[in-house]
């Protein structure tokens, strides 16, 4: 029997390498950082570190905007003459209409398309697309391969460290009462994206004991589970970004890790100096 031919489709805040999209042939779709009202292609106009630059040396407005659904339909329009069906693993769908728009122009373009509303972004991401294309190389059929990486969305964690409120106060997401009482004492906010959703886990004093918040999460889940890797996200602070990895390794020898610029869908909110912990237990 024939061997389906099968297209891989994600976006840009799944932090993929070059490389590895290149070398897999994943078809790419760019959301759009907007700075002071103009668009640029994330990772095409405008790399993840001249966004965290701008932001820290421009005033302004940062947004982010999702891609056009003509980007989706003209890809599907295209696919469908050389692959059977494909295969798309989006952003949460919470946060951008991302997913939505895939899912529309596959149908408007009659390509098959089997559709994972990740819930989350960045290194998770990243993970669900390496493992399906795995689990397809083991002979999986598309239904095992779906329901795999639906399982591993629940297990999947993604936590972030602002390094002050300013960007979380300009985009509405904390009021300017919370912004100062944050800065009067010291308060880092933890954030979490769970079930698609950005929320505050926990609100901690001092740097220190945020990134010990982080590792302490990661204990946790090592505990009754298993972790292979651990990235860590920072936006444009690779000095502190060096220490949470030193604290990682240090603490779990066992577990491989890797640096990650944050995605700047999330920067946009969080903010030039941002660190974070990431990883998906298995």
């Amino acid at each position: 029997m024939k061997k389906a031919k099968i297209a891989w489709i994600t976006d840009t805040t799944a932090s993929l390498s070059k490389e590895f999209i290149e070398q897999h042939q994943i078809h790419v779709i760019p959301l759009h950082v907007v700075i002071n009202d103009e668009f640029y292609k994330e990772t095409i106009d405008i790399s993840e570190q001249e966004f965290y630059d701008r932001m820290k040396n421009e005033d302004g407005k940062f947004q982010s905007s999702q891609p056009s659904i003509n980007d989706f339909v003209e890809l599907y329009h295209k696919l469908k003459e050389d692959y059977d069906f494909g295969i798309a693993i989006h952003a949460s769908s919470t946060l951008t209409g991302t997913y939505q728009s895939s899912v529309m122009a596959a149908g408007m373009e009659d390509f098959e398309l089997y559709a994972i509303d990740s819930q989350i972004g960045s290194y998770p991401l990243s993970f669900l697309i390496k493992r399906g294309i795995e689990l397809v190389g083991q002979g999986l059929d598309v239904n095992e391969v779906i329901a795999n990486l639906n399982d591993y969305r629940k297990d999947s964690r993604l936590y972030l460290v602002p390094s002050n409120l300013d960007q979380l106060h300009k985009s509405g997401r904390v009021s300017g009462g919370q912004k100062l009482l944050a800065s009067l004492f010291n308060i880092k906010p933890i954030l979490a994206i769970e079930d698609g959703a950005a929320t505050i886990k926990d609100k901690v004093r001092t740097d220190k004991k945020s990134l010990a918040w982080l590792v302490n999460k990661l204990k946790e889940d090592l505990e009754t589970k298993t972790v292979r890797k651990v990235a860590i996200v920072l936006a444009n602070d690779l000095q502190r970004a060096e220490e949470l990895d030193k604290m990682v390794k240090d603490t779990f020898p066992n577990i491989d890790t890797e640096i990650l610029m944050l995605i700047t869908v999330a920067g946009v909110h969080t903010g030039v100096g941002t660190l974070g912990l990431s990883w998906v237990c298995e």
